[in-house]
């Protein structure tokens, strides 16, 4: 075997926000001191080689010196305790207004994960692939987001099964906050993949049938919203981008909500250090 150094590209700061958060975690759950395998900011360093890197947990275990059953339990703890530091949809929209956004950005993908067996019946009658997403041509978890304008993701979903639509993950995470905050001076924009939420989220106006052409004012607004709305895929992208876990998941679909809700609290951390 042949040695060789490595740098993990995350800032030392980083590592030491995500060693405090787990060492506030092992005070309440009153782990005694010396009881564990790592000190909480090697289990932070472990934890963001894998968000970071990909890295195989059975390898990280290896490069800590630590069980593969030991490096799992530890990635879990490192994920349980990010998830809870990302906010919750109604924080998110308070940071938006507090902030004085015009308005919030929804949009919806599939994080891809490996193949599950798991079967459902769907509205047509058929039996298929629960985590089989036919947008995305792939198993995986839909998951909701909003964004800023500038594209920053403020909130993420927890995991809905892949062959759900957006629109219905959408009402079952996001619409009933969305309409209230709409009521109050934030609306939302969205795709055409969410045409008729309701009122307070603007989604592109339908071309007519036949041959008959959107008239001028429809279109300036259509191409008006997707300037506007496009930002919104830079929240996924600035996710799966960064922590390329997401890019594709191994462990089991349902944790892919608290594994994304993770990497958003890292995210912030990054961007909001304080």
């Amino acid at each position: 075997m042949i040695a060789h150094p490595a740098i993990l590209d995350v800032s030392r700061e980083l590592a030491r926000q995500v060693a405090w958060l787990l060492q506030a975690e092992r005070r309440r759950r009153g782990t005694r001191a010396g009881t564990r395998s790592l000190t909480c900011f090697w289990q932070a360093v472990l934890g963001l080689r894998w968000f970071r890197d990909r890295a195989d947990p059975q390898r990280l275990g290896r490069d800590h010196r630590i069980s593969r059953a030991t490096a799992y339990r530890y990635l879990d703890e490192v994920i349980d305790v990010l998830a809870d530091q990302a906010p919750d949809l109604h924080q998110a929209l308070k940071h938006a207004h507090e902030h004085d956004m015009a308005y919030v950005i929804l949009d919806g993908t599939v994080i891809t994960a490996d193949h599950v067996g798991e079967k459902t019946t769907s509205v047509q009658g058929k039996t298929i692939d629960l985590w089989y997403s036919g947008k995305a041509g792939e198993h995986g978890g839909n998951i909701q987001a909003l964004s800023a304008p500038n594209g920053f993701p403020l909130w993420v979903s927890d995991v809905e099964s892949g062959s759900t639509h957006d629109l219905t993950a959408a009402r079952e995470h996001a619409l009933g906050a969305l309409y209230a905050a709409a009521s109050q001076g934030l609306p939302t924009l969205a795709d055409g993949g969410y045409e008729g939420t309701g009122i307070g989220v603007h989604t592109p106006i339908k071309h007519p049938p036949g041959n008959q052409a959107l008239d001028a004012d429809n279109r300036t607004y259509n191409a008006l919203l997707r300037r506007l709305r496009c930002l919104g895929e830079r929240g996924f992208a600035l996710l799966t981008g960064r922590w390329r876990t997401l890019q594709r998941i191994t462990a089991s679909p349902s944790k892919i909500g608290s594994i994304i809700q993770a990497a958003l609290a890292l995210t912030h951390l990054e961007h909001r250090p304080t």
